[in-house]
């Protein structure tokens, strides 16, 4: 993997993980690792209201973390699992000595 597109990597990496960074959205991602949920019963767990929610679910939607679909008059959120995998391996690989690492370029 070439300088420049690890680089690229890394921004996007880096802006997702900015997204992380709120405990609000941290326990979104808790909540929808057992599954599919529907913005109500998010709002009913972590009693914020629903504008609050909408810009939780728009920032992780935005980096991809979340996906949504609708129903009728609800929307449903689940995790990005591609995304969720790509993100971990990426954390998993710059934390140990690699062939690929940056510091063998």
């Amino acid at each position: 993997m070439e300088l420049k597109e690890t680089a690229l990597n890394y921004k996007e990496i880096s802006e997702q993980l900015k997204t992380l960074t709120d405990p609000n959205r941290l326990m979104i991602i808790e909540m929808l690792s057992c599954g599919e949920l529907c913005a109500c019963e998010i709002l009913e767990k972590l009693h914020i209201t629903q504008p609050t929610l909408s810009h939780h679910m728009k920032s992780l939607s935005e980096s991809n973390i979340v996906k949504s679909r609708k129903e009728g008059k609800n929307t449903y959120y689940q995790l990005n699992q591609k995304e969720i995998e790509s993100l971990n391996g990426f954390l998993q690989t710059i934390f140990k000595d690699t062939e690929n690492c940056i510091c063998r370029g």
